[in-house]
């Protein structure tokens, strides 16, 4: 038995799904399966790191916005603030689930050329025609509703505070796991080293675990994050995601802001919200942004002297003294294709599931992406929401799906 609590063997020597990756991704998709009355089949989530310590969704910054540039991705983050806020019922009301709610303070994007502005004017559009309730904001709008903001480039914002900020990605991720344990769901802690094919190549037959364990699989979903390059590749199955790494500090400052901080996408790219009553968080990605190593999660501390803290100081004067009080680095799934999701079967190993690339979305999108996934093995196809735009085919014919709003 593992610490976690997890075996490190599984029961059984074939199940009707086999889960590789058993964080935020895995764990969804794996609960909607045990809450789908209709699914009666076995399930195994096999995770390498039961302790979760550098997984993605332990690094997160749990986030939640509805500014999207594609209908598609704010209907997920929709349907995400709707699970989120109705967390306890959605787990059948069991009162031992917490009731949770968004910290509303909303992202506020920020223009400082025309271009940019006008591609905050046709998301609005897209997001307004979707439900959304984003509002452009002139700079004497920003002023004066956040007058810390020094906005003498700023032609142009954008902020939605409805369902947009911050939310407890960890208590979703510990009910999803724990709920799908208790109906039945087996996780182990153990990785899955080898797959084995049919003559044809059509279908996944089996995996090899690490411990040995040759175990028959039905259908086989892809779950593990950055890693999804190496999974895909046992099955010879070639998939653009890599770990890109990204840089979180948490701050506090001489003088708090009066008011909560939107999380600010500032034009140079660094992000910064309010993060605790006293303190506020920024992240960036590295420049340039390479893949790294899967265990490469050193903190790169010039960028924070030299790029972080100077932006962060010119667009709020009010944060010249501040102080990092924590710092991590952890890992995107990156999909150099298009930055967007990677869903549903292979076009040619037909029970190989893609659930891969969700390049900073994932936590948000977990809910949605994890009932679709459920929905398309127990069914055959995407029932509460269409899903097939992020098709593994898309890539196959390169034909990227065109995200605007990704950071």
């Amino acid at each position: 038995m593992a610490a976690s609590g997890y075996a490190t063997t599984p029961t059984k020597s074939s199940y009707d799904v086999i889960i590789i990756g058993g964080a935020i991704m895995g764990s969804s998709t794996a609960w909607f399966l045990s809450d789908n009355p209709d699914f009666t089949g076995s399930v195994l989530v096999v995770e390498r790191d039961a302790s979760y310590e550098n997984s993605s969704t332990a690094h997160t910054n749990s986030c939640m916005r509805q500014q999207f540039s594609t209908e598609l991705n704010v209907r997920i983050s929709q349907f995400a603030a709707d699970f989120v806020k109705n967390l306890r019922g959605y787990m059948g009301g069991d009162e031992r689930v917490p009731e949770l709610d968004i910290q509303n303070y909303g992202y506020l994007y920020l223009a400082d050329n025309n271009s940019f502005a006008d591609v905050l004017r046709d998301n609005q559009k897209v997001q307004l025609a979707a439900g959304a309730e984003t509002r452009l904001l002139t700079p004497d709008q920003i002023a004066a509703d956040y007058p810390f903001y020094n906005i003498e480039d700023i032609v142009l914002g954008s902020i939605n505070t409805k369902d947009e900020g911050y939310w407890d990605g960890g208590a979703v991720f510990d009910w999803f796991r724990r709920s799908a344990r208790e109906r039945g769901v087996e996780y182990v802690s153990n990785e899955v080293v080898a797959m084995t094919k049919n003559a044809d190549g059509t279908r996944v037959q089996s995996v090899t675990l690490k411990s040995g364990e040759v175990v028959s699989c039905g259908q086989i979903v892809n779950a593990s994050g950055p890693r999804a390059a190496r999974t895909a590749k046992m099955a010879g199955i070639d998939v653009p995601v890599e770990p890109r790494k990204r840089f979180t500090w948490i701050f506090s400052a001489e003088q708090p802001l009066d008011r909560d901080l939107p999380l600010t996408i500032d034009p140079s790219g660094v992000h910064f919200r309010q993060d605790g009553p006293k303190t506020y968080l920024a992240g960036c990605p590295a420049n340039p942004d390479p893949a790294v190593d899967f265990d490469d999660f050193n903190m790169d501390h010039g960028i924070w002297q030299d790029h972080v803290w100077p932006i962060i100081a010119t667009r709020i004067p009010q944060f010249e003294a501040i102080k990092v009080v924590n710092e991590w680095a952890g890992h995107y799934a990156f999909n150099t294709f298009d930055q967007n999701a990677i869903l549903g079967p292979h076009h040619e190993v037909e029970n190989f599931i893609f659930q891969n690339g969700f390049s900073g979305h994932g936590l948000q999108q977990s809910p949605a992406m994890g009932r679709g996934i459920a929905e398309w093995l127990t069914y055959g196809e995407y029932r509460s929401l269409d899903l097939s735009l992020f098709a593994y085919e898309r890539i196959v014919k390169g034909q990227p799906i065109i995200e605007k709003a990704v950071i």
